[in-house]
């Protein structure tokens, strides 16, 4: 018999990790004046921060991106 993949071991298929602190660090700005450049609330970059967002929110994340000038590569990563 085939065995089936199963993804109740978080090892066996990777995680998204987020990175937008590096990158808030690299830019020298803070969280708050992110927040208010990327016109979103200061707990939604602490989500992110730490790495708990639920949800992705790409419109969000564009403007991370076009206010930090970096990539979503350099944002989110797929660790295997």
């Amino acid at each position: 018999m085939e065995e089936l993949r199963s993804v109740v071991n978080i090892n066996s298929y990777g995680k998204i990790s987020i990175h937008l602190k590096e990158q808030i660090e690299k830019n020298g700005i803070t969280r708050y004046r992110l927040a208010k450049l990327a016109d979103t609330r200061f707990e939604v970059i602490e989500k992110w921060c730490s790495g708990t967002i639920e949800r992705l929110d790409t419109d969000v994340l564009a403007r991370f991106c076009y206010i930090l000038n970096c990539d979503v590569s350099d944002i989110i990563k797929f660790d295997k």
